[in-house]
């Protein structure tokens, strides 16, 4: 299906219903509208089956009467019903994740009319800051990556969806952070460093300088990498020094690690 015939439509890996494990409402029942395609590929990500479109035979609904197969691309309206039937009993906020949501800003925008009352929360990496302020408005909560690019191998085309460029060095990375952070602050959000095992406390300097400039207000998260593909979480004592030195910026910083990982729910 060509992007011209999917401008309102996303493709949708799976929905179902759990507990947010990451970030500020981390344990809060919600349910999770994950799209697939990512251009960026972190080297910790825990979900790498979403970054390629190619690999869309269908969706996964979990519904009450147990997981379903649904067609990959769907509209708003379709995403809408989805959630829905994946809730236990009263309607839930909605987690829109991937892959990168922010490639498909156009069903970001007509799916929050979808959700009735429901809460829309995004969880972008923060790579498209254009795409970030078209839907900005329509998100009643935004989590935000911070990513160092050492912690990234080269990005790749998704072939389909938002095309806007993707950062691919450190001097554009740093002009997306600091675009996506002025399109948060003041707003519902809140900011994510996911830490390795390996990398030293300067190097996450830039980050939190930038937070503490752009978007002091925001609570952030740092959050001790979950061991995949050969990576290790930090060190205790380097989570603690990135704390302290959060807090000589007078941020808000919290340390959670994946949640749902301890309690092994999806």
């Amino acid at each position: 299906m060509s992007s011209t015939s999917t401008q309102t439509q996303a493709p949708v890996m799976e929905v179902f219903a759990s507990l947010q494990g990451e970030g500020r409402y981390v344990g809060q029942p919600q349910v999770f509208l994950r799209l697939r395609g990512c251009p960026l590929r972190c080297r910790w990500c825990d979900t790498p089956g979403s970054w390629r479109l190619a690999d869309a035979e269908h969706a996964r609904v979990a519904t009450e009467g147990g997981p379903e197969r649904r067609p990959t691309w769907a509209t708003p309206f379709q995403a809408a019903c989805w959630v829905a039937e994946c809730e236990p009993r009263e309607p839930r906020p909605v987690s829109v994740t991937g892959g990168e949501p922010l490639l498909w800003p156009g069903f970001l925008l007509e799916l929050r009319d979808m959700l009735g009352g429901r809460r829309m929360h995004l969880e972008t990496a923060g790579a498209h800051p254009e795409a970030l302020a078209r839907v900005a408005a329509v998100c009643d909560h935004i989590s935000l990556d911070l990513k160092l690019p050492a912690d990234l191998d080269r990005p790749e085309s998704v072939g389909e969806g938002n095309l806007e460029p993707v950062p691919t060095d450190a001097d554009s990375w740093t002009a997306t952070r600091r675009a996506c952070l002025a399109i948060v602050t003041e707003r519902d959000a809140a900011t994510k460093i996911v830490v390795v095992d390996g990398r030293r406390r300067g190097d996450y300097a830039p980050l939190l300088e930038d937070q503490a400039r752009l978007a002091p207000d925001l609570p952030l998260y740092l959050q001790p990498a979950t061991p995949v593909a050969g990576l290790e979480a930090p060190s205790i004592d380097l989570l603690t020094e990135l704390a302290e030195d959060a807090r000589d910026l007078d941020l808000e910083v919290r340390v959670i690690p994946q949640v749902h990982r301890f309690l092994r729910i999806p």
